[in-house]
């Protein structure tokens, strides 16, 4: 998780939410905070592909400067989570970081990640 713009009690937090979810989704769930290089969506891909198992994983890349936000899933993790899912996941998310808040945006969208993609 590269979560630079986080304090260190946040990405605690954050690791917390990230383990729960997971547990209910039985995917690897991995977060990227940061500048995007090149095409969002092309960069979230590419670091997803850099996962241990990235068949079983769903990345969350927000680029804040950007102000852009990718979820990128494998296979596995595809047969649980839509791509509609995924949107209402970051539609639930940028409401909170059009507010300022990037950790309750990220705490609220693995929260329903984990919701919508449990078995």
């Amino acid at each position: 998780m590269s979560t630079t713009a986080l304090s260190a009690t946040q990405r605690a937090t954050l690791d917390v939410t990230m383990r729960n979810a997971e547990q209910l989704c039985r995917a690897e769930i991995s977060v990227f905070v940061g500048a995007a290089t090149g095409a969002p969506r092309d960069f979230a891909t590419s670091l997803h592909n850099t996962l241990v198992l990235p068949s079983r994983s769903i990345l969350i890349m927000v680029d804040p400067d950007r102000r852009v936000v990718e979820i990128v899933t494998g296979g596995h993790a595809r047969e649980r989570f839509t791509d509609e899912e995924a949107q209402q996941v970051v539609a639930a998310m940028t409401v909170r970081f059009a507010a300022g808040d990037l950790a309750g945006g990220l705490t609220e969208g693995i929260e329903l990640l984990g919701q919508l993609a449990k078995d």
